[in-house]
């Protein structure tokens, strides 16, 4: 049986495509199609909004956070055919990166283990994938795979055997 633990209410004015917690399991990050993704801490069964995340120009499809070890960093997706990466500074939320290199909706966004470094994989209905990999100092380096096909799921697997890195994208989820 299934018991409800908690309910938020996100104040968004449209669907709500995804919601992810933290490492910690303190903050909630949802985003819909209202172009906005929306930050809560959840502690103690309490809601906080504390940021309310513009810069879509379309639905916002999936959320994901990055391991803590390199801040409180998260990244959304979108059908307006941007990847954006979040990271707070200092209590404040800001933009420190917009990717825009697909052409059409970026359908999936995931990072890689932590010890893989701070990689991001996106995945987008143009049939193409998308690595951006910090290299320091703000700086992000893009490596596109064309043609790997229409993709709406990411996953990094570090258990691949006989690879040290690896990555799952699928069309369709199947059980």
């Amino acid at each position: 049986m299934v018991s409800v633990i908690n309910t938020v209410d996100t104040s968004h004015e449209d669907m709500i495509h995804d919601a992810q917690m933290d490492y910690y399991g303190t903050r909630l990050a949802t985003c819909s199609s209202d172009r906005s993704v929306k930050i809560f801490d959840v502690r103690n069964g309490g809601q906080i909004l504390i940021a309310d995340l513009r810069g879509h120009e379309g639905p916002v499809w999936q959320v994901a956070w990055a391991h803590p070890m390199y801040g409180n960093i998260l990244a959304s997706c979108s059908y307006d055919r941007k990847v954006i990466i979040w990271k707070e500074e200092n209590g404040t939320w800001e933009k420190t990166y917009e990717y825009t290199g697909h052409d059409s909706s970026v359908n999936s966004v995931c990072w890689a283990p932590h010890d893989y470094g701070l990689i991001l994989a996106c995945g987008s209905s143009d049939g193409a994938i998308s690595l951006l990999s910090y290299t320091g100092d703000g700086q992000w380096e893009v490596k596109k795979i064309s043609n790997a096909h229409t993709v709406s799921l990411g996953l990094w697997s570090s258990r691949v055997p006989g690879a040290t890195k690896g990555i799952v994208a699928s069309k369709n989820l199947t059980r």
